[in-house]
């Protein structure tokens, strides 16, 4: 159906920045069985790993121009566009814990990386560049569910650089009409997700078959969209008319607590759980985000898209699916679930 949909647009070259991580791996090999062109930018490393995009069929990563290079580096940036008509920007440094110890190299990366490609796409007259934001810059709840007019708060060093890079992103669409739009997934989750995240975290440790889990606060809610539903509203977003210089939610509108979540897990696994509180795990009290619930009216709107995994059993579905790839011996080799990653 899509592919009837996109007709023409598929010649046309995609670049997707960050396309080796969790969600922009999904994303990549999406937008290669969809029939689009595609370039990959993945972090440049001596080891030559293509990150999570080593895992998709070799079918389809024989199908991807995969390049090296770093958005921090902006003649680097303006050669990868080159060519180009579309832009996903997906890279990015997201982990909340490292922003406490590193903050400056989330803004290096997050805000400064943003720029470079913002300022490469209107030199070569971008058709399109849909910038990544997340729920974080919305911080805690002033009322729910959160739209897309809610203030914005940044309670951590990541949610920060996220904000900013939001806002250098609208002003070029303001500024030189440069075709922006954003989109803001809440808490995405999923196979090839870091063990770092609340849910690969509490599988991986109940598959360790320890008598204890450890956690940090149980209190927080989230609003948890699975991977499919992240990615289609991408593509939804990647070919919408109608999304320029808007800000776009994208959750399942859904709220479960942490709580709630691991006994969720822990049924659906048929495991017992203890769960003891780590204090490496809890965020410092003022930059916990307590309650985040999507308002998700906006993407029905304008972009003709609405979750699939909805609901209560809506999340129990992609959490079968999650826990069946983690629990494979050969996926779960590639996590250290006794060590915690920030």
């Amino acid at each position: 159906m899509l592919l009837k949909y996109l007709g023409h647009n598929m010649n046309k070259k995609v670049l997707i920045t960050g396309s080796e991580g969790f969600i922009g791996s999904h994303l990549t090999e999406r937008l290669v069985k969809e029939g689009y062109d595609v370039k990959a930018l993945v972090l440049y490393n001596s080891f030559n790993n293509h990150g999570w995009l080593e895992d998709i069929p070799k079918k389809i990563k024989n199908n991807i121009e995969i390049v090296l290079g770093d958005i921090r580096d902006s003649h680097g940036v303006e050669n990868v566009v080159k060519g180009c008509n579309r832009i996903l920007h997906l890279a990015a440094l997201i982990a909340i814990p490292y922003s406490y110890q590193s903050p400056q190299s989330y803004v290096e990366t997050n805000i400064m990386g943003s720029l470079n490609l913002l300022q490469a796409a209107k030199k070569n007259n971008i058709e399109k560049f849909i910038h990544t934001s997340t729920s974080e810059v919305y911080g805690s709840a002033q009322y729910v569910p959160i739209d897309e007019n809610h203030p914005l708060e940044g309670q951590s060093p990541y949610s920060a650089s996220k904000i900013g890079a939001d806002q250098i992103a609208m002003s070029f669409f303001r500024s030189f009409n440069t075709p922006v739009a954003i989109l803001r997934p809440f808490n995405t989750y999923g196979p090839r997700q870091s063990a770092r995240a609340i849910i690969p975290t509490i599988i991986s440790q109940l598959m360790s078959k320890k008598k204890k889990i450890l956690l940090g606060s149980l209190k927080p809610t989230r609003d948890f969209s699975f991977i499919e539903d992240t990615v289609t509203g991408f593509i939804s977003s990647l070919e919408s008319r109608r999304n320029l210089g808007e800000i776009i939610n994208v959750g399942s509108s859904y709220e479960i607590s942490m709580k709630d979540l691991v006994k969720k897990i822990s049924k659906l696994m048929n495991k017992d759980v203890l769960i003891s509180l780590d204090k490496k795990r809890v965020r410092p009290e003022l930059s916990e985000v307590d309650r985040l619930v999507c308002q998700n009216k906006k993407a029905k709107k304008f972009l003709n898209w609405k979750p699939k995994y909805s609901g209560s059993k809506g999340l129990e579905l992609g959490l079968k699916k999650t826990i069946s790839w983690y629990t494979d011996p050969e996926n779960l080799k590639k996590f250290k679930s006794s060590i915690y990653n920030i």
